[in-house]
């Protein structure tokens, strides 16, 4: 965790409706070009830290109540999301999220237009997607409701790469997959990591998969970091996992 930060949480806590305390001091950081690790069960507040990051919390009706978030060096803490996005701070949502009605490359379009692209930009950046994920160039123009879970996982990946991100958060990635397309996947994200620099923050709950590929992690348990440590670390952590992480790594 030497490398500069291009992700801080400072304390930051949240609360829903002014009401629902979901967050309590959740401090964490993501050092330029590494990948690293937000785990627990579900409910443990891994979704609501990344929505916090990237300001889409308040479509939730949830609000900082403490703390600040610092992208890039800036103080992001009230930001606006679509400006996060412009200065590549991208999120892919849980659940995949296609615009079911629309082809696979119109989904994959949609991801460029933040950046105020070219029609060049965006036929690059096309190419660019379809070299990283083969099969959907394959179902380019074909409806991305039509295609399978792991289609739509990359497509919702590949829109979110459309957009150039420097920080690339990832909220379950791996969920209702097969393992096999969740290696495959897991093996892009790395890639991209490793020949593009592109910073990872991953929310996961299968803690064997994230603990592979990140470098560090942290755990969350009811909106409270209650561990943190390298992979090798939290892996060696038998009660961790059997509290936190729900598997034997």
């Amino acid at each position: 965790m030497s490398a500069p930060a291009i992700l801080e949480v400072h304390a930051i806590a949240l609360s829903y409706g002014g009401l629902i305390p979901a967050l309590r001091k959740v401090t964490l950081a993501v050092p330029q070009g590494a990948i690293v690790a937000l785990l627990g069960s579900n409910g443990a507040g891994k979704s609501t830290t990344l929505k916090a990051i990237s300001a889409l919390v308040r479509a939730d009706r949830g609000a900082l109540t403490h703390g600040r978030i610092a992208y890039r060096g800036e103080d992001v803490t009230h930001a606006d999301p679509a400006r996060l996005v412009e200065r590549g701070l991208v999120q892919v949502l849980e659940g995949r999220r296609c615009f079911a009605h629309l082809s696979v490359e119109d989904n994959l379009r949609i991801g460029a237009y933040s950046q105020r692209p070219s029609r060049r930009e965006v036929d690059a950046g096309l190419e660019r997607i379809y070299a990283i994920f083969p099969r959907l160039k394959t179902h380019r123009k074909s409806l991305a409701g039509v295609t399978s879970g792991g289609e739509q996982q990359m497509i919702a990946i590949g829109r979110a790469l459309m957009a150039r991100p420097r920080l690339l958060l990832l909220d379950e990635p791996s969920m209702g997959l097969a393992p096999q397309i969740v290696e495959e996947i897991f093996e892009i994200l790395a890639r991209l990591n490793r020949d593009d620099g592109v910073s990872i923050l991953l929310a996961e709950q299968n803690a064997t998969v994230a603990l592979h590929y990140a470098s560090y992690g942290y755990v969350l348990e009811t909106g409270r970091v209650v561990a943190e440590g390298t992979s090798a670390e939290l892996r060696s952590e038998d009660a961790l996992q059997t509290a936190y992480l729900g598997a034997v790594l």
